[in-house]
């Protein structure tokens, strides 16, 4: 399955701009082939503690925000990942032509504890692409988060984020360290400013990789060299939890 990762320019409190850039980037990536849409971290409304009415909520349908990509979805059946401000929650989504599902940032980071609360389960998501492992940001930095997708049986990892250019080397290790310990796809999606998105495979080869700046890259997924992977070199038979 082909996914595009849309490395974009987000502003904080902007959220009209964010829209407009995001549906470009999404009409780009559809064209190109992409099946799979993954977006950064709050890519409509930044991080912005403004009053909250217009970014989810509002009148009678919950994050109707996300109007405009519930209809992408449905018009080009494809899979919309990201994350939206809910609350005082981070909410990751993933979003196809059957509705929006949701799981919660784990680790606040920093300031964002003010803002926001950390959420108090992990499991994947189930969509018609595969079991989606989706962490947020500063949760890239835990390995429990993404092994314990992985137990869950998780077909493939997905990292919304905005991490910071000065963080460059760390991101890519740690992007990198998730799909090899875990032996499983990651799709690691950064914002513009902080660069450096990246598809890896099960195996850790990177498939593709962004510079900094607004950009969208693309890769194939190959679910199956999960379970290859996994075969040759047993990893999750060989672990001994007993002991940890």
């Amino acid at each position: 399955m082909r996914a595009a990762l849309l490395q974009q320019t987000v502003l904080p409190c902007q959220d009209l701009k964010n829209l407009s850039q995001a549906l470009y980037l999404a009409s780009s990536a559809l064209e190109m082939g992409a099946e799979i849409l993954v977006y950064p971290e709050l890519f409509l409304s930044g991080f912005c503690y403004e009053p909250i009415d217009r970014f989810w909520e509002r009148g009678t349908r919950a994050f109707e925000e996300l109007d405009p990509f519930r209809a992408l979805a449905k018009d080009s059946d494809c899979l919309i990942i990201g994350s939206v401000r809910g609350g005082r929650s981070n909410l990751g989504f993933c979003l196809d032509r059957t509705g929006l599902k949701l799981r919660p940032k784990i680790h606040p980071f920093g300031e964002e504890k003010k803002h926001f609360d950390g959420g108090d389960s992990i499991s994947p998501i189930a969509t018609r692409w595969g079991r989606v492992g989706l962490e947020i940001c500063y949760d890239l930095r835990f390995p429990e988060v993404a092994r314990s997708l992985a137990l869950q049986d998780a077909d493939f990892l997905v990292t919304v984020a905005q991490f910071p250019a000065q963080r460059e080397e760390q991101w890519r290790a740690l992007s990198l360290a998730r799909a090899i310990e875990n032996q499983i796809p990651h799709l690691a999606c950064n914002w513009a400013e902080g660069g450096g998105s990246m598809i890896i495979s099960a195996r850790g080869t990177v498939l593709a990789e962004a510079e900094s700046g607004e950009e969208i890259i693309f890769g194939e997924v190959d679910l199956s060299e999960r379970d290859q992977v996994r075969g040759e070199i047993p990893c999750f038979s060989d672990r001994r939890p007993e002991v940890y």
